[in-house]
């Protein structure tokens, strides 16, 4: 099976926070568990204060590679600077509106990749052609796509660039809300997944839910075997 198609090298459980310090709990489980590589999720981290001290708990555990880190829109160069050499150029997740930020990350462009909202609008700053391609958020697109957004329409138009799509995040979806889960309470949350079209998936898929990372790494099991 080549790399490209063995979703067990893909997916990645991700060191999330939902703005309380939960990414303490959770680097305690990746060393418990004796994880290598992950996804590092950032944006619910406010202070650089606060992000300095989970890169100083990152070089003291069993992580030795963070391969996507979703990056928030106040981070100086220098922090984009300390990941990508510590790291060896991870995939830098941006929101539509990190694009205005884009001057004080000069050198880091090709590093970053758009994550859509599906709000059905599109900022007149989005031009992915400018960094490195997209993240596509998975529940995003298939939101989108039950609403037949700008959003969705806008990945289908760049679907011929398959250097693009790189990479992804991936959580829950409900069917009833039309809305992303990043709590996940059943594995019926992921069936969506088998409704998209291959051309999404890139060659990182970092897991983005609140959940223990001892239920990501089971959610892992189950899309390898729903993907794969």
């Amino acid at each position: 099976m080549s790399a490209k198609s063995n979703f067990s090298k893909r997916i990645l459980v991700g060191i999330t926070s939902n703005f309380d310090g939960s990414w303490r709990d959770k680097i305690r489980e990746i060393n418990e568990f004796k994880i290598e590589e992950a996804a590092l999720f950032l944006e619910q981290v406010t202070t650089k204060k606060e992000r300095q001290e989970i890169y100083a708990e990152l070089e003291k555990s069993t992580i030795k590679n963070i391969l996507l880190v979703h990056i928030r829109n106040n981070m100086d160069k220098d922090e984009l600077a300390f990941l990508c050499q510590r790291y060896n150029n991870p995939c830098l997740t941006i929101h539509e509106d990190s694009f205005k930020y884009l001057d004080k990350w000069r050198g880091f462009h090709k590093n970053l990749f758009l994550e859509l909202n599906y709000d059905n609008h599109l900022t007149r700053q989005v031009e992915v052609d400018k960094i490195g391609g997209f993240c596509v958020d998975l529940s995003h697109f298939k939101a989108g796509e039950e609403k037949w957004s700008k959003e969705f329409l806008y990945v289908l138009s760049q679907k011929s660039k398959k250097d693009h799509f790189i990479c992804n995040h991936v959580n829950g979806y409900s069917y009833k809300e039309n809305h992303d889960m990043h709590t996940i309470s059943d594995l019926k949350q992921f069936d969506y997944l088998k409704t998209l079209p291959g051309f999404l998936f890139g060659k990182i898929i970092a897991i983005e839910t609140y959940n223990t990372i001892k239920e990501q790494l089971k959610f892992k099991e189950c899309l390898i075997k729903l993907l794969n």
